[in-house]
């Protein structure tokens, strides 16, 4: 698999990041991130404590050639941040159809990295997918907010397991009609 760097459109989003391929020399700051609690409990399946080797093997899964995720890394470095902010990842359905992913370094929540991470994606949409879906925890409005300023569409509500929670969880359901 081969993935170019997602133009990130005109506005601060190119100002504050490039939204580029995940390599495997992100796994420093990607395992620090995940590591904290927060950000494990708002996913379904990062691991929390983040046993040793688990973001590796995720980018070694991420990169391998049959992957049916393709990730990106919110890069920092043009404006002296980190390397690493966040992660944004679409997985690939069946009928023409990805979900989209996301999460956030903490220190970097509430200052719209999110919303431009999604809104690019969306925006550049690689897999030249009819719909995308998403789905966050209900005990995380600010995921739903991103969603919904970047054009995502309430579907309904469900539930879902998260690894670090142990528990299943409430969920929103989102949908977007791709053009």
């Amino acid at each position: 698999m081969f993935q170019q760097p997602i133009a990130t459109g005109s506005g601060l989003a190119d100002e504050r990041f490039v939204l580029r391929p995940l390599r495997a020399s992100d796994a420093g700051l990607i395992g620090m991130y995940t590591a904290d609690r927060r950000v494990a409990a708002g996913t379904r399946s990062i691991p929390h404590p983040l046993p040793p080797g688990a973001t590796e093997a995720f980018i070694a899964r991420a990169l391998a050639p049959d992957s049916d995720e393709d990730v990106w890394v919110l890069d920092g470095t043009a404006q002296g941040d980190p390397e690493v902010l966040g992660v944004v990842s679409l997985t690939r359905m069946d009928r023409n159809q990805s979900e989209i992913k996301f999460w956030i370094a903490p220190a970097f929540w509430n200052a719209g990295y999110a919303s431009e991470a999604v809104a690019a994606l969306v925006a550049a949409n690689p897999h030249d997918a009819r719909t995308l879906f998403a789905e966050v925890f209900q005990d995380n409005p600010g995921s739903a907010r991103v969603l919904t300023n970047t054009g995502f569409e309430y579907l309904g509500d469900a539930e879902a397991y998260s690894v670090a929670r142990g528990a299943v969880v409430p969920t929103w359901t989102y949908l977007r009609k791709m053009g």
